[in-house]
């Protein structure tokens, strides 16, 4: 088969190349992950594969390891093993759940993060906003959905209110994932050669609206708790679907915990870090000092309350996880220091 064919076929899993890696290696992608091992698509067919033994070993960082959305060269066998992982362009990662550090990746080669969540008692801005913190530095485009529309009555305050509170690039669509004329939206992040990933909570609709991409029941559903509006993990892994506008679409299972990894700049609030230019003092604490800038917001409505603690939540956790992820790479380099730039700012007013 030519590499002209080779790469056609794998434009339908969303390979972005105009050649294949020497090596005399076969390309696939990968689609899922199993406790057992991975399932893998070559554009053509789906089969298992199993990982080699240089990523089994301990120690490894697991981001390192194969996940769902990886380009892989891999060794046909019984079964196949896979040998390689190509360079990510995008990669949307966590920082794994416990105390010891570890950078969890979620998906890798998107080019959109679709976050949904419900217009019902599933509705949280400052869950979105922490969605949106960990995407920032993924490479890929956030997208924010509001479902079950078709199950309030308030839809249009509650876009208004996060509208309010998130910049104005982000796009966001209040959708019924049931409806196919609604979701309609949604095929400009889903053309030929794009690849998306779903997150949200669980009941949030994520199921349901990909049963609708698909035009198949597919996805497994399941009722949501009337007094929450949250649901059970109907989804237990993920996995990267084709869809019949051509692009991809990988299916998460409902995220309970999101830490971020210690990277995050958090541009989602760049607003609160041009009012603090604005303090007297350059090392303003925003309480009681006078002259601070972003009290003043608060006094006066343009800053929300609860924007201001859901900010300081964020920056503290991701100070905190900087600070793992330091101490570790200090261990990792035997107690020598790590070679990071940090701002000062002495005790003065501002000009």
């Amino acid at each position: 088969m030519s590499e002209a064919t080779l790469i056609d076929r794998l434009r339908h899993i969303g390979w972005r190349g105009d050649s294949l890696p020497s090596g005399g290696l076969r390309l696939a992608r990968v689609v899922a992950q199993h406790r057992a091992g991975y399932e893998l698509h070559d554009g053509e067919h789906l089969f298992g594969a199993q990982p080699a033994g240089h990523f089994l070993k301990r120690g490894l960082d697991p981001a390192e390891r194969p996940a769902v959305g990886d380009f892989v060269e891999f060794e046909p066998g019984s079964p196949p093993h896979i040998q390689k992982v190509l360079p990510r362009r995008t990669v949307l990662s966590r920082a794994a759940a416990g105390e010891r550090y570890e950078r969890q990746v979620i998906a890798t080669n998107i080019d959109y993060v679709l976050v949904l969540t419900g217009l019902d008692g599933d509705f949280n801005p400052s869950r979105i906003e922490r969605y949106l913190s960990l995407i920032e530095d993924s490479g890929a485009r956030p997208v924010v959905l509001l479902s079950k529309l078709d199950l309030t009555d308030d839809a249009a305050d509650r876009v208004a209110e996060l509208r309010g509170r998130l910049p104005g690039e982000v796009p966001m669509h209040a959708i019924n994932g049931k409806d196919p004329a609604s979701i309609a939206v949604l095929a400009e992040y889903l053309r030929p050669g794009d690849s998306a990933v779903l997150v949200g909570s669980s009941g949030a609709g994520k199921s349901t609206l990909t049963n609708t991409l698909l035009g198949v029941d597919r996805m497994a559903t399941s009722a949501v708790r009337a007094h929450d509006s949250r649901g059970r993990h109907t989804t237990t892994h993920r996995a990267l679907l084709q869809l019949p506008t051509g692009g991809c679409l990988i299916d998460t299972p409902g995220m309970r915990e999101l830490k971020l990894t210690g990277d995050e700049n958090l541009d989602l609030f760049a607003d609160i870090d041009e009012l603090a230019e604005l303090c007297r003092f350059a090392d303003c604490g925003h309480g009681s000092e006078p002259g601070c800038a972003v009290q003043e917001a608060l006094d006066n409505g343009g800053l929300s309350a609860e924007r201001w603690r859901n900010y300081l939540k964020l920056r503290d956790e991701r100070e905190d996880q900087a600070a793992t992820l330091e101490a570790r790479l200090r261990r990792q380099r035997g107690g020598r220091p790590i070679d990071r730039p940090h701002g000062h700012r002495g005790q003065r007013e501002r000009d």
